[in-house]
């Protein structure tokens, strides 16, 4: 096998890690945004097979990274489920809310995902025909957990206090939701992987505002749930999860979940992970993001402690969370180089 993500992702520990970004498609390089201008906004570029391939490639072509990771968003799912969903510019997604059980109720079946999410298969399908052989293809979709947030509150919000309020006040029904958003995203992994992603991660963005009972019902075991279903239809087919800012509970995340490897942020420390959780299997990460603004002699020695700190498990390198739109992408090339020299 030559693809380094998928030997890393198998519990193969490797002399270099395999690097890529998350959202390494995206503002801060100005082939993208000449391309999400040709496009007109933003949803049109995700929904155009042939110029969400191309954003996909671009920083492949530049950087020569270890993976291409599908441009989509994680929103796309409850829009298929029939929310409204819309983009303001300078503040992000905004969304139709749902506020209790009726709303539930009135959510399009998980099996229908299909008919608005299907230009995201095609984008897979020609990515998996031009991406360069060494090079494969992550899909990826939000957690029930996260993706709910934003059903409920209609935007991101700093603390997820409306989707907690819901929770408190009618736990079934946020139970059903969970469970909607679950088997739709298990129908939109599987269709990624039929039509030729070859690894899938699950980004649980707002995990960290969960805690104790409501973490394993509504992290853990919709994770579970989604990496047991995607096994059983597509044996061998590796999974990264990211509970981001989970802490102390990436401890026994991949064991809990079934996950290949658990992504971390950069809220702990690399010496850390690799002691309490590369022990289980492999890591993602966790370079902060603002190194990527900021680049200099720091951005060189965190990279290389971090490739150090982790070199004794299998390890995929990453950012702890997604690039910004003021990086600068001389920094990237930089910390490529500073990881494979390390």
């Amino acid at each position: 096998m030559t693809k380094l993500l998928l030997r890393a992702l198998a519990g193969e520990t490797l002399p270099t890690p395999p690097i890529w970004m998350m959202r390494q498609a995206g503002r801060y390089l100005p082939e993208y945004r000449a391309t999400r201008e040709k496009a007109g906004d933003f949803l049109s570029l995700c929904y155009n097979p042939e110029l969400a391939a191309e954003v996909t490639l671009q920083p492949i072509r530049r950087f020569g990274f270890d993976a291409a990771i599908l441009f989509a968003d994680i929103l796309l799912v409850p829009q298929a489920l029939g929310a409204d969903l819309w983009f303001v510019k300078g503040e992000g997604p905004r969304l139709s809310t749902i506020t209790d059980a009726a709303g539930v109720s009135e959510l399009r079946p998980a099996e229908d995902v299909h008919e608005t999410l299907s230009p995201i298969y095609e984008t897979v399908r020609i990515l998996s025909r031009e991406l360069p052989a060494d090079v494969p293809l992550i899909g990826f979709a939000g957690a029930p957990w996260t993706v709910a947030t934003y059903m409920i509150a209609g935007r991101g919000t700093p603390d997820q206090g409306p989707a907690h309020q819901f929770k408190s006040a009618d736990r079934a029904a946020f139970s059903a939701l969970i469970d909607r958003i679950t088997e739709a995203t298990i129908l939109y992994l599987s269709a990624q992987i039929d039509a030729g992603a070859e690894a899938v991660k699950l980004f649980d963005s707002w995990a960290g505002s969960l805690v104790g009972r409501d973490f394993d019902d509504f992290s853990v075991a919709p994770a579970r749930k989604i990496i047991a279903t995607l096994k059983a239809r597509h044996p061998g087919i590796p999974i990264i999860a990211f509970p981001r800012e989970a802490g102390e509970r990436y401890v026994g995340f991949a064991q809990a979940t079934g996950a290949d490897c658990v992504a971390l942020d950069n809220s702990v420390g690399a010496e850390w992970a690799a002691k309490n959780v590369q022990t289980q299997g492999c890591v993602q990460g966790n370079l902060d993001p603002r190194h990527m603004v900021t680049g200099g002699p720091d951005l060189v020695s965190e990279a290389q402690r971090i490739t150090r700190a982790l070199r004794g498990g299998p390890h995929v390198f990453n950012l702890g969370h997604g690039i910004t739109p003021d990086a600068d992408p001389d920094n990237v090339a930089r910390m490529i180089e500073a990881v494979r020299t390390a």
